[in-house]
């Protein structure tokens, strides 16, 4: 593996550097993060335009870059170092894959150039707080728990007789960007009871029965929406296959078609895993850099409060922490199997570095208004969106059968000679 960037991925993080420095300091994202979409729209446009940021890992052929995913997880450094509000996250990160991978040609040809564009953008919607679940995160995605059950609870979708598509009624909550998304990707039941299993539809913004309201959230950067479905028409990702009471389709839960359904939900959990890791890690080094700042230029005693040795020994220590959380974000920029344990490292990076900042900052650092805090909110949002950090570790643990019973390994166990202390 060639861990060096390419001339391409380096201008690529210049320009956008450039741009957000001028375009998103913390008084325009507080600004834009107050609007009814929660970003600035014409910033969006040009990060569309100028760099084709939405569409960096969408295909030549449906209007993208054609890039590689590891080029999306660097440009993802740099939204994170601004803290950017935008679509990016919900459309580019989350939903694209799943179209690109369950979706029918017409879907995909209908979508994804939208996407690639900056004109259209999207949300996944899955019930409660499973999101971490259904993304394969935090546990295993393919038993369908995760989306409320087939009895009650969640989004539950039927065909009614005599008409073509699917109805869905039931809610979501904490969906990213659903208030303002042009299209939602919604995890629904099908099958009854006795045969549940979750399929993946689409829902246009101006579909029938469809009410949205944006959610109080903790950290405004990443707005989240209560999506309601009242008889809503929907689309199946992919189109009906077969023939049956449940139109043929094997959800998750079952077989079949449920397997790939799973499989892209949990490799779209790892991409997402890995822009994540760059976003905390860019946000962490900026949470650095600013306070690094602020104690050269603050003076207590006579002196900056940054040549005190105390200081500079925690300075040093959220220095080795961001590094170290930079190295395993980088390293599953190009392996992505390895993106929860990233996730997990760089979170913690975060949060540490972001309450160290406002700790720094001394009085100021603790007032709400100031900047420090928007670090402290990302880091803290993102910790119960996506995991929390001593689950993502546990999960990757299972995964690899470090803790498996004996005979049950999915490796050789240690013997007790070795693990004795």
């Amino acid at each position: 593996m060639d861990a060096a960037f390419t001339a391409e991925q380096e201008e690529i993080r210049r320009t956008l550097r450039e741009i957000l420095g001028k375009r998103c300091g913390p008084d325009e994202v507080k600004a834009a993060v107050r609007t009814d979409t929660g970003y600035d729209p014409e910033l969006w446009q040009r990060l569309a335009e100028q760099l084709g940021l939405p569409g960096i890992a969408v295909a030549e052929e449906y209007g993208g870059v054609g890039c590689a995913p590891a080029d999306l997880v660097l440009a993802c450094e740099e939204t994170g170092r601004a803290l950017l509000p935008s679509p990016l996250l919900a459309t580019a990160v989350l939903a694209a894959p799943l179209v690109t991978a369950l979706g029918s040609p017409a879907q995909r040809s209908a979508l994804l150039p939208g996407f690639a564009a900056g004109t259209l953008t999207a949300a996944l919607a899955v019930p409660g707080a499973a999101l971490s679940t259904a993304l394969g995160l935090t546990a295993d995605n393919t038993g369908g728990e995760w989306a409320g059950g087939g009895r009650a609870g969640g989004v539950q979708a039927r065909r009614p007789e005599g008409e073509e598509g699917w109805r869905l009624y039931g809610e979501a909550t904490q969906v990213l960007d659903g208030h303002s998304a042009g299209v939602l990707l919604v995890a629904a039941h099908a099958g009854g009871f006795a045969r549940s299993r979750v399929l993946l539809f689409l829902v246009r913004a101006d579909a029938p029965g469809l009410v949205r309201s944006r959610q109080a959230a903790l950290d405004e950067t990443r707005p989240q929406a209560r999506v309601q479905l009242r008889d809503t028409p929907a689309q199946l990702l992919g189109g009906d296959h077969g023939d049956g009471g449940d139109g043929g389709v094997r959800g998750v839960g079952g077989s079949g078609e449920g397997a790939d359904i799973a499989r892209a939900l949990a490799a779209t959990g790892r991409g997402a895993a890995a822009v994540l890791a760059a976003e905390a890690v860019g946000a962490a080094g900026q949470a650095l850099a600013r306070t690094v700042e602020y104690v050269r230029q603050r003076e207590q005693f006579g002196r900056a409060v940054g040549s005190f040795q105390a200081v500079k020994h925690r300075l040093a220590d959220l220095y080795v922490r961001v590094q170290a959380a930079r190295s395993a974000a980088y390293y599953t920029a190009w392996d992505p199997e390895q993106g929860a344990l990233a996730l997990a490292q760089a979170l913690e990076a975060l949060r540490v570095t972001a309450g160290e900042a406002i700790q720094l900052h001394g009085g100021i650092g603790f007032t709400w208004e100031h900047d420090a805090h928007l670090y402290f909110k990302r880091a803290a949002a993102d910790e119960l969106l996506f995991g929390p950090v001593h689950r993502l570790r546990a999960h990757a643990a299972d995964r690899a059968g470090l803790f498996a019973p004996q005979g049950r390994a999915t490796g050789p166990a240690p013997s007790r000679e070795r693990v004795a202390v």
